[in-house]
């Protein structure tokens, strides 16, 4: 079973959400449904990115790392070869 790292955008205002799951496409539904306090009657969410960690210590690493990132670094992530989503 894999773990992941997420990034998510609000189709409305732009923000970005940063999380890790086991299940990146179930969690988006989650977000969308209103099922995510921090996300919840935001509007709609659009996944932009995933990353595989090998541990779940390892992804919850990232995603700190990833939650204190400004705005340039993560539309630059994005774009690389460790997003899965760009072999989709």
């Amino acid at each position: 079973m894999g773990f992941y790292v997420y990034i998510i955008e609000n189709q409305t205002s732009g923000i970005f959400y940063k999380g890790f799951t086991e299940d990146y496409q179930k969690r988006l539904l989650e977000h969308n449904n209103n099922e995510s306090r921090f996300t919840s009657n935001k509007g709609l969410w659009k996944l932009i990115y995933v990353e595989e960690c090998s541990t779940k210590k390892d992804a919850l690493i990232r995603e700190k790392k990833l939650k204190h990132s400004n705005k340039d670094y993560l539309r630059w992530l994005v774009t690389q070869p460790t997003n899965l989503l760009m072999n989709k």
